[in-house]
Formats: structure tokens, sequence, C-alpha cells
């Protein structure tokens, strides 16, 4: 696995051991926290705000305590759907981060999206890659090396079952920033729900 760090919104998201995580989705709300992100002892690590009534889609990634890490937004009128990451809540060119979008136009059972990091200004080779089922929950990120990165599995529970809730998990490699990854499902979950 891959021993250097690997960072992209902070030096504190990267253990030195894999890291487990669950993601629960309320499937029917409204209201801001419709994903939580939780630690193995069921603690909130990350959980989403969203602005339901803007011109454009945007969400934020906040941490337990509420403080705003990284904002997403759909990029208008781009082909390949493109969403753009900034860190806190800024939409501001200077802030980018990163950038995702679909590998290609038509994709149907089997996602593939390409990230780009801000320093990517050309793109010809994306710095990430996501591939997978969003329909079964299961994804794997790879760095461009094609090392495993993450990993995402379907979880069901009575209670996903019960409460209109999505339940899934995210085994995050040691030394990979998990605030990124669980940035990047986020997003893998908003393009999904486009389609």
């Amino acid at each position: 696995m891959a021993t250097e760090r690997l960072e992209v919104i902070g030096p504190q998201f990267c253990a030195p051991y894999a890291v487990d995580l669950s993601i629960v989705k309320q499937v029917m709300t409204l209201k801001d926290g419709s994903f939580q992100v939780l630690d193995v002892n069921e603690n909130v690590v990350f959980s989403i705000k969203g602005k339901v009534f803007s011109l454009r889609e945007r969400r934020v990634l906040v941490d337990g305590a509420g403080n705003p890490l990284v904002t997403f937004q759909q990029k208008l009128l781009t082909a390949h759907n493109r969403w753009q990451a900034f860190r806190g809540e800024s939409t501001d060119p200077k802030q980018l981060l990163f950038s995702v979008k679909k590998s290609g136009l038509l994709q149907f059972l089997k996602t593939k999206l390409d990230v780009f990091l801000a320093t990517n200004t050309k793109e010809e080779v994306s710095d990430f890659k996501i591939e997978g089922s969003w329909m079964e929950k299961s994804c794997v990120i790879y760095a461009s090396n094609s090392t495993e990165v993450a990993k995402m599995h379907k979880k069901r529970t009575a209670e996903s079952l019960l409460l209109g809730k999505d339940n899934f998990g995210v085994t995050v490699s040691a030394n990979v920033d998990f605030a990124f990854i669980v940035a990047l499902i986020v997003i893998l979950d908003e393009i999904n729900e486009d389609e």
C-alpha cells in the first residue's frame, strides 16, 4: 500500500493505519445533514450541509464540530458533469482543491470518474480514478499509479431498511486523506442522483 502521505484537505485526516468509516444517507430528507459519516465507535466525523435552493447545487462537508472543510458545487454547462471542490466555504477559484468529471459521456451500469487536483492544470492524466457500481455501493478509488486508496461497500442493516437510510462503508488506506475520500464519495453520490 501507499507509504507516502496522500494529503489533499489536511494532514489531520491522514492516519498511519487504514480507517473504516460508515456513511449513512437519509434517503427521504430535505433538512441539512442528509449525510453523516461515522467512525468505528459511531461518532460523527463528518456531515454534509446542503444548500437546497441555490442556482447551483452546493454542498459543504463539515467536521464533527461543524467546521466547514470543503464546499462542492457543480460547474454549470459542462458536458461531463463536472464538480469542483474548494477549501472551506469558499468558491473562489484560488481555493480550488480538486475537480471531478465523468470519464465518458455514456455510463450505464458502471461509473467511471476522473479526479484532477488543482495543481494538475493540464488535466492530461487524472490524479485519481473512481470505478464501480453506485447501485451496488461498491466502488474503488485508485491513485494515478493504479494503487487502490479506498474501497466502498454496501452495508445492509435492519435500520437501513426500516428508516429509509442508505448505509455503506468505506475503508481508506493508511496515510490517505480520509476527508478527501469522503468528499469524493459525496460527489459520486451527487453525480448519480443527477442521472
